[in-house]
């Protein structure tokens, strides 16, 4: 049945008058790929060939052929048993699948494999695996021709099945000359909209605003810049893993996040070279499961993602493939920004130097399960055609572009520097090939690259405190001395220590959690009721809270009459519960906010709006010095509090403070837990 015309729009017949034969309509591949189980560009690599027309009778019929192609040579897995008697019956047979190559140290051999005809131990000549190096990692899809020969023993056993050629379902024709003065017939915008289609989307649809679509180029960077390191975290279905499985032949998606230092690098007793050496892209699908079963993997792949380098042996070897993660992330945006950080469903292996060399981070969470009116049924470029582009103008770089109209703000550190230059480099080679871009898109392009690299910072500032505090990323126009700043957008979002007055008894404190070497914000309420004086600790508060507690209550009852306090507090019962606000598992050194919320909840009366005690002590009210109070104030500010109380032992660490705290929030030195009290309480 005729596939039903559609109506070319301008950008249709623009794209087929620059690119005749390199482009497709995108609804056929989506249509194929309902009936065979293969990528993206093997399925455009026959449509390219036979359906690149504006001519309803020659899509049609290019489009049967392909069919028939498929049908008769794409090999399904449960038609295993049928194809091998096919071969057997006619001694060779050529069909579509995808084929890898291991050695067999103990035979001395390399044996072939086919994934969807799942049969192993094919004899392979050494010759095709030196041809296409691919094999040996991961493998590629092909056209193959397989012959049988009965009569082959190998170990005693009958191993009949040759592989006598392969051809690479790929491009070999990379006329970047003819694709550059091609480019150049169309706008800016009218090339962001064929690069859209070409990815499957429909660019004029509602959902693809501006933004969008440069989410959608940046997930496209890693293919055109070598050793670019991103992450992209969000919902589940929005297409975040669909680029690094089906764009490129040149891109290794790794499943499940399982791998091996050997697999990733280099194996040390065969030599041979792993995927980042391979591939132009290795990407991690599901990041949150990434794990090496040597512990030294991810060490080795900080070093790799600085420098393009790793050691292995005696050698230093280097390599260009980019790496990227992929995952879900879980729960509410605004929520993850006050509570935690962006980077919590990684695996806690990686640490703050490891996330500090990802050079962007796509906000994943701003895309939406995308639906059937989103893809496009216009006219794209054949995904293997700009796959051999991608990797043509991965050769080039226009890493200096960022700053020839602009200079960047004195927050941006070396990194940061690196990661927004080669994210405007990327973005360049995608949208502007011939390197040719004003000054007004060039603006555009480095403000994206400084939000991009500064959402990696800012969650760093979470996890690490005062060495990442530079957040507040700016450019400088050279010729009129403009500074712009870059907000993240979801940064914006309302504090966790909210206006107004909470009721009596309740305090602000931030403790340290031990577990996961990190201080956290907890909210701590007190409630008195007739009893007769217990203490009854609510939730599931850890040991040192509960250690806390105790303290509190026994200095409290050694110190009744100097807090003015007539009441016999053993015909009360106390309830006390400590609500994280971080997502911590412990807050030690928090005794002196326990003891001003039991002094605030007896006395019924509040403690001043937005303030944060900090503090620990001993039964006998004897101060001690509070660990790490820049990146204490750091969480305060950045919570919301309008004034902090500390402990008077560490007024030597006040000097270490950066003036945007200090000038950000009231601070007040304390002397003993009574004069914390009535500080908090707004009686001193």
């Amino acid at each position: 049945m005729p596939d039903a015309p559609i109506e070319l729009d301008a950008l249709d017949l623009l794209a087929n008058e620059a690119f005749p034969g390199m482009v497709v309509r995108k609804d056929l591949l989506r249509r194929m790929r309902t009936s065979f189980g293969v990528p993206a560009f093997v399925i455009e690599f026959l449509l390219g060939k036979y359906c690149a027309s504006t001519d309803d009778r020659e899509i049609n019929e290019g489009l049967e052929f392909v069919r028939e192609t498929l049908a008769s040579k794409y090999v399904k897995p449960d038609q295993r048993e049928s194809v091998k008697s096919s071969i057997k019956q006619h001694s060779t047979y050529e069909f579509i699948d995808k084929v890898s190559v291991k050695l067999v140290e103990v035979h001395d051999k390399y044996w072939a494999s086919l994934s969807n005809l799942n049969l192993d131990f094919i004899n392979i000549d050494e010759r095709l695996v030196k041809e296409h190096e691919r094999l040996l990692m991961g493998g590629v899809w092909a056209e193959i021709t397989i012959r049988y020969d009965e009569t082959y023993i190998f170990k005693n056993q009958n191993r009949p099945f040759f592989i006598e050629s392969i051809r690479p379902i790929q491009i070999s024709n990379r006329n970047m000359e003819g694709f550059r003065a091609s480019r150049k017939r169309f706008t800016r915008d009218q090339w962001l909209d064929l690069l859209m289609r070409s990815m499957g989307y429909e660019p004029d649809h509602p959902y693809y605003t501006k933004r969008r679509k440069l989410h959608c180029m940046l997930r496209l960077v890693p293919f055109v810049e070598r050793n670019f390191n991103s992450v992209e975290l969000g919902p589940r279905g929005t297409g975040k893993s669909f680029v690094y499985q089906q764009m490129s032949p040149y891109c290794h998606l790794v499943s499940g996040g399982q791998t091996t230092t050997a697999q990733m690098f280099v194996n040390l007793s065969s030599g041979q070279r792993g995927l980042v050496c391979m591939w132009d892209v290795v990407a991690f699908d599901e990041a949150a499961g990434i794990n090496f079963s040597d512990k030294s993997g991810v060490n080795i792949m900080k070093g790799y993602m600085e420098d393009g380098a790793f050691s292995r042996g005696r050698d230093i070897i280097t390599a260009e493939g980019s790496i990227v993660f992929v995952g879900n992330i879980d729960g509410e945006i605004a929520t993850i920004v006050r509570t935690s950080h962006l980077f919590y469903p990684m695996p806690k292996e990686m640490d703050t130097a490891f996330y500090d060399r990802i050079h962007a981070y796509i906000p994943g969470w701003e895309f939406q399960k995308t639906h059937d009116d989103a893809y496009t049924n216009h006219f794209g470029l054949v995904t293997d055609f700009l796959a051999e582009v991608f990797r043509e103008v991965r050769k080039s770089s226009y890493t200096d572009y960022a700053e020839r109209h602009f200079k960047f703000g004195s927050h941006l550190g070396g990194r940061d520097q690196k990661a927004v230059r080669k994210i405007v480099s990327g973005l360049i080679k995608l949208l502007h090939p011939d390197g040719e871009v004003t000054k007004v898109e060039l603006a555009e392009y480095v403000e994206y690259a400084l939000e991009m690299r500064r959402r990696v910072k800012e969650q760093l500032k979470k996890m690490g405190g005062l060495e990442y505090w530079n957040t507040s990323f700016s450019y400088i126009d050279r010729e009129s001395g403009q500074e712009t700043f870059v907000n993240v957008p979801e940064m914006g979002g309302g504090s966790l220590i909210p206006e107004g007055q909470q009721a009596p008894g309740s305090v602000y404190t931030i403790g340290t959690d031990a577990s996961d070497s990190r201080l956290a914000l907890f909210l701590l309420q007190a409630q008195v009721n007739p009893g007769s004086g217990r203490i009854i600790p609510l939730g599931n508060l850890s040991k040192s809270m509960k250690e806390a507690i105790k303290t509190a209550d026994a200095y409290l009852r050694g110190n009744l009459k100097n807090l003015g306090i007539t009441r016999d507090i053993d015909s009360y019962d106390f309830s006390l519960q400590a609500i994280n606000l971080n997502q911590a598992k412990d807050g030690s050194e928090t005794a002196v906010a326990f003891f001003i919320s039991l002094v605030s909840a007896i006395l019924e009366k509040s403690v001043l709006e937005r303030t944060v005690v900090l503090g620990e002590m001993s039964v006998q009210g004897l101060l001690l010095k509070v660990n790490s109070l820049p990146e204490r104030m750091q969480l305060a500010v950045e919570a919301g509090a309008k004034r902090i109380l500390i402990p008077s032992e560490n007024k030597r660490d006040l000097a270490d403070v950066p003036d945007t705290i200090i000038t950000a929030i009231q601070w007040h030195f304390y002397d003993s837990p009574i004069k914390a009290a009535t500080i908090a309480m707004g009686l001193a």
